[in-house]
This record gives structure tokens, sequence and C-alpha cells, in this order.
């Protein structure tokens, strides 16, 4: 319940933010303007996400005949969750991860690397394709176009601030430093809302592990095999682009420090802590 009252919050932020910088910046018309720009780019994504991201890692579709063990642990996950199965997909990459795309529980798809069914034991996998169950679960492809429309939004609207401050947009008697203000706020805005946005993302991961674990009854997995994909990860990289990496159990990217405020993943020792902290609980 904690993360998804974050969740809420997160997203009145960027709303309001909006909102401050639409009026600010482009007026009633500007903030119309950005927000419809944006919301057909992400209404786009969102209703082709699986599509697109499964081609761009040429995923492969597998059957149960091929893949018995992974296909009986994803049934058994999905009737956990309360959602239609799933279809299944190996990705031809040797770095572990996983991923769960899809617009909705009805057309969801779950996708394992290769080397994650190769370095994980089942349960730690049970616990991985738990958490990928758990985001279609809560419909975080939903929940992070939202961010993403409000964040994108708020971009284009400064992106009219720079324009505006360049062509002497801000060069108004009455407001002395309006061509500083307009610049500053092109640059704070995007930033802002970019922070909001990757909260959102990392409060959705916490949450993904919470309710995972519940649907498998084992956190503990699910927490060595958080350790392990980052260990193994950091030994074999893996060739992802940052517009999906929101999407991995764990961020293919690295960084650390001032970075670590626009990654889409809490710290994965903050993640195996938490997950540790459910043992001995009631999960069911």
């Amino acid at each position: 319940m904690g993360n998804t009252l974050k969740t809420t919050l997160l997203l009145a932020v960027l709303t309001v933010l909006f909102v401050l910088v639409g009026k600010a910046i482009g007026g009633q018309s500007g903030m119309v303007f950005a927000f419809g720009l944006a919301v057909v780019m992400n209404v786009g994504s969102y209703w082709f996400s699986d599509k697109i991201v499964l081609r761009m890692y040429s995923a492969r579709e597998v059957t149960e005949a091929e893949s018995p063990q992974l296909h009986g642990t994803v049934r058994r996950l999905a009737l956990a969750a309360g959602v239609p199965m799933p279809k299944v997909y190996i990705l031809p990459e040797e770095s572990p991860n996983a991923f769960a795309t899809g617009r909705d529980p009805a057309h969801a798809a779950v996708a394992a690397t290769e080397g994650i069914l190769r370095v994980l034991s089942p349960e730690e996998l049970e616990g991985v394709l738990a958490h990928e169950m758990a985001h279609v679960k809560n419909r975080d492809i939903l929940i992070g176009t939202v961010a993403a429309t409000l964040a994108g939004a708020i971009m284009m609207l400064a992106n009219m601030a720079r324009f505006a401050a360049i062509f002497g947009g801000g060069r108004d008697d009455r407001e002395g430093g309006g061509m500083l203000q307009l610049l500053v706020m092109s640059i704070l805005a995007p930033l802002g809302a970019m922070m909001v946005q990757m909260a959102v993302s990392r409060s959705r991961e916490y949450l993904a592990d919470e309710t995972g674990a519940r649907f498998c009854g084992k956190p503990e997995a699910l927490a060595r095999a958080l350790g392990k994909i980052s260990s193994w990860s950091q030994q074999v990289p893996m060739q992802a682009s940052p517009a999906t990496a929101h999407m991995f159990i764990m961020s293919p990217l690295t960084g650390g420090g001032l970075t670590s405020l626009f990654s889409t993943h809490p710290p994965v020792e903050k993640r195996i802590e938490r997950l540790m902290a459910m043992r001995g609980h009631t999960l069911r």
C-alpha cells in the first residue's frame, strides 16, 4: 500500500509541475498542445510496446512443448496472480535479465534471456517470473506511460521556453529578468520531471518485488536471484537501449552517485534487504 500511495503522490507532483510550467511558459494553448502531442506519442508506444521491444531484442516466442518448465512456472504464477496466461519469450542474450510487457493483462508477454535460464535455480527463476507477473497484475506499463506522457509534455514546454528566451519571448519591460527566468525554468523543469518519473519507476519496482514475493511465497529466492543477476551483469553486460531499461527486472545500464537520481531501479542492496525482511511473514 505504501508504494501505491507513493506512486499516486509522485504522479500528482508531475501533474502539478506540468500545470505550473505550462502556465508560466506556454499559457493555456501551450499546455494543450504539449499535452496532446505527448499523449499521441506515448499512446502509440503503449499500444505497440510489446511488439516494439520484443522485436528490438530479437525475442522468440516459445511453446509449452519447447520449454515446458518455463511455461509451467509462468502458468502457475499467472494463476496465483489471477491474470490470463501471458505469451512466453526467450531473448538470445547471455546477460541474465527478464522483463514483462503488454498494454494490459490480456495482452501481456513475459520474456527471459538465455543467460538467466542458465544462471538461476528453478526457485530463483520462479521469483524473477513472479516479479514480472506482478508488473502485469499492477498494470505498470500503463502507469509508466502516464508518467512518461506528463514528463514528455513538461520537456516539450521547456523546449518552448528555450525558443521563447532565444527569440526574445522573455523581454518584457515589466519583467526585467524574463529571459533569464525562462532559461532557468527550461533547464530545471525537465530535470525535475525526469527525477519524478524515475522515482515512479523505482516505486513500482519495489512494489513488484513485494507483490511477486507474495505470488511465489519465496522472498528469499527472489532476493538471491537479484544478487546473482547483479553480479553476473557486471561480468556479462547487456547491450540495451536506455529507452527500455526500465522494463527489465534489473537495469542493464550502470551508474552511481548523482546518476542514481535518474535510475529506473532502486539499489539492488535495498531491494534484497526489503525482501529478506519479508521472510517469516504470511505472504498469501
